[in-house]
């Protein structure tokens, strides 16, 4: 996946001109705390050199975990259409620019960002948009603006940068923002899938339609050392993998997300949990079923037309009851 033309085109020009050597070394002080989910009640990106190596480092793989948590709502709710969103601690836009991808029937969009240097670096990018945004300070935890509920609500990779104890209560205040969806990603860790869980059942305690990656609203059925998440492949820019030290031209970003309606939503099929393994003619998958099981399954090319659905599958993909066996 690729970051849509226009963001990589103001992305470069935001870029161009700054020395490489300051990029690497601030990519790496970033990603290490990252890495470490350091909460020193710093900001990650505190400075203006810290959002551009943002720009450079993290940007284009949370976009594709973002971009690829819209695709399976979509999947799921083809009939929701936003035309209004909020996006809290929204970084440099990351998810404004993701869901005007999925949807192009959003029009306006409400950023609320704590950290002044990557707002500013967020509000120029965005004047390349196609959608109405307006940025504002503001701290999912602590002093918020008013706001208005919106038809989607997102908030991407930000509950690692908070203390586990306020997570039920962002997950609430969020919650009561939302008109249609609300979207939570996190970096698919063990650690990540544990604070999704917790949102997770406060939005099933409040009520709320659970629409995905989950294809039921059961307790989770993965169990510790186990944990559930996502990949998607990222294609690297010439100066993304300069500034990361990097030679191949690609990397595989971890994620893991929940996504839940106002409105119900049908759910079919199972949600294939790892990369599906098939060798010759027999294959292996591991489901989330929507009775609120987690069961691995063999199919053979016995098994027709559930195998070659099998074989065409990837890892997040929703397989339909009929290809079980």
């Amino acid at each position: 996946m690729e970051l849509p033309a226009a963001l990589r085109s103001a992305v470069d020009q935001m870029l161009s001109g700054e020395p490489l050597e300051k990029l690497v070394k601030s990519s790496a002080v970033l990603s290490d705390r990252y890495r470490r989910e350091v909460r020193d009640g710093r900001f990650h990106i505190d400075d203006a050199l810290a959002a551009k190596a943002y720009l450079a480092t993290r940007l284009p793989a949370t976009f594709a975990a973002v971009r690829a948590a819209f695709g399976m709502v979509e999947e799921v709710a083809p009939d929701f259409a936003p035309t209004s969103l909020i996006d809290l601690g929204c970084g440099p836009g990351t998810a404004l620019w993701a869901a005007a991808d999925t949807w192009p029937s959003l029009a306006s969009a409400e950023m609320i960002e704590a950290s002044g240097a990557i707002r500013g670096v967020g509000e120029k990018l965005s004047r390349s948009a196609q959608v109405a945004s307006r940025w504002q300070a503001g701290d999912v935890t602590a002093k918020m603006p008013s706001l208005a509920p919106a038809d989607l609500i997102t908030l991407a990779y930000v509950l690692d940068e908070l203390p586990p104890a306020t997570i039920a209560n962002v997950t609430q205040k969020l919650w009561s923002l939302t008109k249609g969806m609300l979207v939570i990603i996190e970096p698919g860790t063990p650690a990540g899938w544990q604070r999704i869980l917790t949102a997770r059942d406060v939005l099933r305690s409040a009520g709320a339609h659970l629409v995905a990656p989950c294809p039921h609203s059961e307790d989770c059925p993965i169990v510790a050392p186990d944990w559930c998440h996502f990949s998607r492949r990222v294609a690297r820019s010439r100066v993304h993998r300069l500034a990361k030290g990097a030679e191949v031209p690609w990397e595989d970003e971890k994620y893991i997300f929940i996504a839940a309606s106002r409105e119900p939503v049908e759910r079919t099929g199972s949600r294939i949990l790892v990369p599906p393994r098939v060798n010759g003619g027999v294959g292996r998958v591991k489901l989330c079923r929507g009775d609120g099981t987690a069961q691995e399954l063999t199919l053979s090319k016995r098994d027709g037309e559930a195998f070659k659905a099998l074989r065409r599958a990837d890892w997040g993909d929703l397989l339909q009851e009929e290809v079980q066996g």
